[in-house]
């Protein structure tokens, strides 16, 4: 058992801030055997996520807490649609379409998200980060 409260997200904070990447999850799953992703992903503004999509599962987002925008892209990479994240404004989450191109910006220190996908945890292969060119 694990108590999701401010005392875990806080330690997760402190992780994320702590590390290059400027974020760190927490694998939610109670066994091994358990073939569902479940994580905690606290989150800092400055965090790096390409624009990349999963083939085979869609993916819920929850936001906990903080602020932060989630953006769907076409395949030429234009942006489709944003969805600002905010859970004191009644604005909680996103489910995320299998196969759909998206990213996030974190817009407040602290920011942590609940994410759920279907399966066993597959690697992002070559195909599902969308490379944008640069404009000259």
């Amino acid at each position: 058992m694990e108590l999701i409260d401010d005392k875990l997200l806080d330690e997760l904070k402190q992780e994320a801030a702590a590390s290059p990447r400027l974020r760190m999850n927490r694998d939610m799953r109670t066994s091994p055997q358990d073939r569902s992703q479940r994580m905690l992903n606290a989150l800092e503004p400055g965090t790096v996520m390409p624009i990349h999509r999963h083939t085979a599962t869609s993916e819920a987002q929850i936001l906990l807490r903080g602020k932060i925008d989630v953006m769907f892209y076409d395949d030429e990479g234009e942006e489709t649609a944003r969805f600002h994240l905010d859970p004191t404004q009644g604005r909680y989450g996103v489910n995320v379409p299998a196969g759909m191109w998206h990213n996030l910006e974190v817009l407040e220190p602290g920011s942590c998200i609940f994410e759920a996908k279907d399966g066993a945890y597959q690697p992002l292969g070559p195909n599902d980060v969308l490379e944008i060119p640069e404009m000259k």
